[in-house]
C-alpha cells in the first residue's frame, strides 16, 4: 500500500507542469476537449508507468540489495534533474487530428520523464512493484486530465517552474540520502 500511494501522490505531484501535462492541454485547446484525447492521454499515461514499474522491477530483482538501493537512487537524481530543466513547448502549428499519432509522442515524452522515472524508483525500492504501477498509473492519468481540463492559458498562469524546481531540490535531497545509505550501511 505504501508504493501505491507513494507512487500515486509523487507521479502526480511530479507530473504537475511536465511535458505531457502541457502538451495534453496545448492539444485540447486547439483540437477542442474531446473525450477520444482524454482517452489517449489516460491509456498514455497507464502504459507509460506500467512499463517503468515493470522495468524497474527487473532491474532490481538482478542486483543485490544495496546495489538496488543504488540504483533507486540514481533513479531519482535522473528524475531531479529532469525536473530542474526547462520547459519550454511549442504550441502546435499545425496539430494532426491522428489520436495514434498524438498518443505516440505522447508515450514518447512520458517514459522519460521525472514522473516516470520516479515510478521506476519506487518499483525498485518495493516488494510489490504492482502497486507502484498502479499508483503511477493514476497520478499520471491524474495530471494529464488535469491538463486536459484546465487548458494552456490555465496553466500557464500557475508558477509550474517553482514547484518543479522545489520537487527537484526534494528529490535529490532524497536521492542523496538514500544512496549514502547504500553506500554506507552496515548490512
Amino acid at each position: 500500500m505504501d508504493g501505491f500511494l507513494l507512487a500515486m501522490l509523487l507521479v502526480a505531484a511530479l507530473a504537475t507542469g511536465g511535458r505531457d501535462q502541457l502538451m495534453v492541454a496545448q492539444w485540447a485547446g486547439a483540437l477542442g476537449q474531446s473525450a477520444q484525447l482524454l482517452a489517449v492521454a489516460l491509456a498514455c499515461a497507464c502504459l507509460s508507468a506500467g512499463a517503468m514499474a515493470w522495468i524497474g522491477a527487473e532491474f532490481a530483482a538482478l542486483l543485490p540489495r544495496r546495489a538496488a538501493q543504488m540504483l533507486v537512487a540514481f533513479a531519482l537524481a535522473i528524475a531531479a534533474g529532469e525536473l530542474a530543466l526547462p520547459v519550454r513547448i511549442k504550441p502546435p502549428a499545425e496539430p494532426t487530428r491522428s489520436l495514434a499519432a498524438l498518443g505516440i509522442v505522447l508515450l514518447a515524452r512520458q517514459i522519460g520523464d521525472g514522473a516516470r522515472f520516479a515510478v521506476f524508483a519506487l518499483a525498485a525500492w518495493t516488494v510489490w512493484p504492482v502497486t507502484a504501477g498502479l499508483g503511477g498509473a493514476i497520478g499520471g492519468a491524474a495530471a494529464v486530465t488535469l491538463g486536459w481540463a484546465a487548458g494552456g492559458e490555465t496553466l500557464a498562469r500557475w508558477p509550474l517552474r517553482a514547484l518543479r524546481l522545489g520537487l527537484a531540490v526534494c528529490l535529490g535531497i532524497a536521492a542523496l540520502f538514500i544512496g549514502l545509505n547504500a553506500r554506507f550501511a552496515a548490512y
